[in-house]
């Protein structure tokens, strides 16, 4: 059996927020994270803050989960810190205020929520094999943050992914969540005989820096709202990292600690079987 120091997790979106807190209580337990995050400013904080903690082992790589690029220099910088991956949550993502592309031609909402943590699970899956042969069944896990907003969604847009026809920030984000959740369900099945489990969950509204580059009326909306502290919607990232309950069947969505039901759309096995094959489409292109 191995030691906790022994176990890997990487965290993407660490630098604040929910990210930050997973990422406090898992270095607790004695886990080694591999924290991701984009501001340099909010990064330095964050890093400074969690080496502070006792025993703390701690690694903080940078980049913009816009830019493929850098989505993969992020993966092979990972892959110099661990030779396993026990645990990764893609947390990296938001909201944007209108239509930003990236400097590979990609929507900046549908690339940092969807096709970040698409291609930086495929970079890091042969860290996560190697895990898996060496820990028990069922406790090597990917994570995924969706968003209750998946169900204002009705499907995906196949004939424009990106949404650049006609662009609504709303929307965007809304698909991309469904994406998310979409995502999962395939990973699932496919790396279910690795020993592998793959589950999305919705973190509630929470008190963090999710809508500062928002439009304003989503800001104000935020502003309104009893949200929940980082720490709260943290703990089911935890417990799906940890418990039980977080292992087989993969492809499940949950909130607060539990399985709830996703929307018939994020449920659709064909449509996440085309979504799979649409991204390497893109990201092969680049």
């Amino acid at each position: 059996m191995r030691s906790p120091i022994d176990q890997v997790a990487v965290i993407t979106g660490a630098s604040s927020g929910i990210g930050k807190a997973a990422a406090i209580e898992l270095l607790r337990e004695g886990w080694h994270v591999i924290a991701t995050g984009r501001d340099p400013d909010r990064c330095a904080a964050a890093e400074k803050e969690l080496r502070a903690l006792p025993g703390a082992r701690v690694d903080f790589v940078r980049g913009d989960f816009a830019e493929m690029a850098d989505v993969r220099r992020v993966a092979r910088e990972i892959a110099s810190l661990t030779a396993r991956v026990h645990v990764l949550v893609n947390n990296a993502g938001g909201i944007r205020d209108g239509l930003y592309t990236s400097s590979e031609g990609l929507e900046a909402t549908f690339a940092a929520n969807h096709l970040a943590p698409f291609l930086l699970t495929s970079e890091l899956l042969p860290l996560l094999e190697a895990a898996a042969r060496d820990s028990s069944p069922e406790t090597v896990r990917v994570i995924a943050v969706s968003s209750l907003a998946h169900e204002q969604c009705p499907s995906m847009n196949w004939d424009d992914l990106m949404l650049t026809a006609n662009f609504s920030a709303g929307h965007a984000y809304c698909q991309a969540k469904l994406a998310n959740l979409l995502f999962t369900r395939e990973l699932a099945r496919r790396v279910a005989a690795s020993g592998i489990v793959a589950q999305a969950m919705h973190p509630g509204k929470v008190g963090s820096n999710f809508s500062s580059h928002g439009e304003a009326t989503l800001q104000a909306y935020m502003a309104s709202q009893d949200l929940l502290p980082p720490e709260e919607a943290a703990r089911t990232i935890i417990w799906l990292a940890t418990a039980p309950e977080g292992g087989r069947p993969g492809g499940r969505y949950f909130h607060d600690l539990t399985e709830v039901p996703a929307a018939p759309q994020a449920l659709n096995d064909e449509a996440a079987v085309r979504l799979w094959a649409e991204s390497e489409r893109i990201l092969n292109q680049l």
